[in-house]
């Protein structure tokens, strides 16, 4: 009993610590940035907005509510969906490289904003091909999946999605050979290095409700995510359907991967490295490995969007900045982090 409290007190502290880490660079990116706007600032403009002050509207108000709580707010949500959706699949597939768009959702989706892109629809349709393609590409591996017999099941959706990210990778090459190269396939590419510097409000709230539609059915069966992670058998004999658990577990992590990306484009290594940082802060259990990768999730994109717009006169791409950092703290967590899956 009391080495449970001591953990749960523990949790709680860590968690605490991440949400006020978290809020902080939330005020750091909404005050930094070409123009300069202090803590006060930021304050009296949102006394403004809620009508508790009767000062006019200024320059800051604009620059605060037309750029950059759309894009802190979106920063938020994609980086923990994008955690939340990695520490699924690491845990359904008991694999540590295993990332959200390990069953072709971000090349579905980089596919069909792409076509968009190439069709010069305008960017609400583009951000609807893209997170349908992205669901499409999905449902289309778990059909294949479905109909391949003889084999590991995990096996077979794994492979699946290799084969369909790669013809949805073909694809995309083939629309970037056919795009007008001084227009669309700048913006093709660009599309697919990953921003927020487009953000608008309507774009937070068009993904917001898909992220918490699949974040519900994640948060009602982490418990089980403990007992899928120890194989189907063990699963099945503890009374869970490894099947029909993994369908829902899979399209709830689909939805938040796709509906993020079709905002932001594809930035990876979110899902692949944070939930591995989140298992070494508070070990495997699953229950208080989401909210913590949640939470790291949402501050290091708010840390590398603030690198993104602040690091040059022109913007770097997201992409970009999370390979450069990504890929060494994932080689050293490879190096040095093998016991947080046992």
């Amino acid at each position: 009993m009391g080495k449970g409290r001591s953990l749960t007190g523990r949790l709680a502290s860590k968690l605490s610590l991440l949400t006020g880490s978290v809020l902080l660079l939330a005020v750091l990116a909404l005050t930094t940035g070409p123009y300069q706007a202090s803590p006060g600032q930021l304050w009296e403009a949102l006394l403004r907005y809620a009508g508790l002050s009767a000062a006019l509207p200024s320059a800051v108000d604009t620059v605060l509510f037309s750029v950059r709580i759309p894009r802190v707010a979106a920063g938020l949500l994609t980086g923990a969906a994008l955690a939340a959706a990695g520490a699924v699949y690491q845990g359904l597939f008991r694999n540590p490289l295993v990332s959200p768009d390990i069953l072709g959702v971000s090349a579905g989706a980089g596919l069909g904003a792409a076509l968009g892109i190439f069709l010069s629809l305008p960017v609400v349709a583009i951000q609807g091909l893209a997170f349908a393609t992205g669901l499409g590409t999905v449902a289309l591996v778990y059909l294949v999946a479905t109909a391949v017999r003889g084999h590991e099941p995990t096996l077979v959706l794994v492979l699946s999605g290799v084969v369909m990210g790669a013809l949805a990778g073909a694809c995309l090459s083939l629309l970037k050979i056919l795009a007008d190269p001084y227009d669309q396939l700048p913006a093709i590419t660009f599309w697919l290095l990953g921003s927020l510097a487009a953000i608008r409000p309507d774009d937070v709230w068009g993904a917001l409700p898909a992220v918490l539609i699949g974040l519900v059915p994640v948060l009602l069966l982490r418990w089980r995510m403990n007992v899928m992670s120890l194989g189907d058998e063990e699963a099945a004999a503890l009374g869970v359907n490894p099947r029909r658990q993994r369908l829902v577990l899979v399209m709830a992590a689909t939805l938040m991967t796709a509906a993020v990306v079709s905002i932001a484009g594809i930035v990876g290594w979110v899902g692949l490295v944070i939930p591995h940082i989140a298992r070494l802060a508070v070990g495997p259990d699953f229950i208080r490995l989401l909210p913590t990768a949640m939470l790291m999730g949402a501050g290091y994109m708010l840390l590398v969007d603030m690198i993104a717009r602040n690091l040059t006169t022109t913007e770097t791409p997201l992409g970009v900045l999370t390979a450069f950092v990504g890929a060494p703290v994932f080689i050293w967590l490879l190096a040095t982090g093998r016991r947080a899956w046992s």
